[in-house]
């Protein structure tokens, strides 16, 4: 079955939340695994895209948005879907006017307890992340980027944990769950046909049901706390008057957007 008036749908591609990854050495491009990574996740992409195909969507852009967004397999990606590969002015460019967000092969929020590779946005820099006083993930950030545009989150893929936090955040949202987790590079996973044909059957589902969810938008306006692991100087806020410095290592910005928010706490 088609999904009726829906013709564009954007897809945001991560790596820790793809089937079939669960170590350390499979997202970082300076270990062995790393080419093994790579292809998992144009599997995901591929199965993902042909959902998309059989619910009828007509325009699917797809944005590698893992570490420097050179993740993906170009030459391996199905060609019913254009993408987003390299340094990118915006978090999500081409992004307005599509008619839902796809999460894929997320993670779950730093500090969720077994989570597999669970962080915020960097495992090195970021402690600990709050938007509007919950504490949050990147899942958070770019659903609520997409609500500024009036676009809902229609599905998330990834461990039982980030699974459990997309379905806390947002109501009617689809979860394709590819893996549970046992510890932080450990996980109990499907096998690949398993995963895939979950992760399509999930996109197709999703399209079709873009009108019954609702794009999450956090309240206005929108404050972002942000702690960091390690000692340092604090950013100076003398001359930005929407930031607080709390202490030595955390620091808040607010925006009328959860864009603009983003951009001042991390630009």
């Amino acid at each position: 079955m088609e999904a009726e008036g829906v013709v564009k749908i954007y897809v945001m591609v991560d790596l820790e939340g793809v089937s079939g990854v669960y170590a350390r050495a499979q997202v970082l491009p300076d270990e062995p695994r790393f080419a093994e990574g790579r292809r998992y996740m144009t599997l995901d992409i591929n199965s993902c895209v042909a959902g998309l195909a059989d619910s009828g969507v007509k325009e699917i852009v797809v944005h590698d948005c893992h570490g420097g967004s050179y993740t993906a397999l170009w030459d391996e990606l199905d060609p019913r879907a254009e993408y987003i590969q390299g340094e990118t002015p915006d978090r999500m460019p081409f992004l307005k006017g599509s008619d839902g967000l796809i999460l894929l092969g997320y993670h779950a929020m730093a500090g969720t307890p077994n989570a597999v590779l669970e962080h915020t946005m960097s495992s090195v820099g970021w402690q600990n992340f709050w938007l509007n006083g919950r504490k949050s993930g990147e899942l958070a950030i770019d659903a609520g980027i997409a609500g500024d545009y009036g676009v809902p989150t229609i599905m998330a893929s990834g461990c039982d944990k980030l699974c459990a936090e997309a379905r806390e955040l947002i109501p009617g949202i689809l979860t394709a769950q590819v893996k549970t987790a046992l510890s932080i590079y450990g996980a109990r996973l499907l096998p690949a046909a398993r995963a895939h044909g979950l992760i399509r059957e999930t996109a197709a589902a999703a399209a079709r049901k873009c009108a019954g969810i609702e794009p999450f938008r956090p309240a206005r306006p929108v404050v972002m706390r942000l702690e960091r692991v390690s000692r340092g100087t604090p950013p100076h806020a003398g001359t930005r008057p929407w930031m607080k410095v709390l202490d030595a290592r955390t620091h808040e910005v607010t925006g009328d957007t959860v864009e603009e928010a983003y951009y001042r706490l991390t630009r």
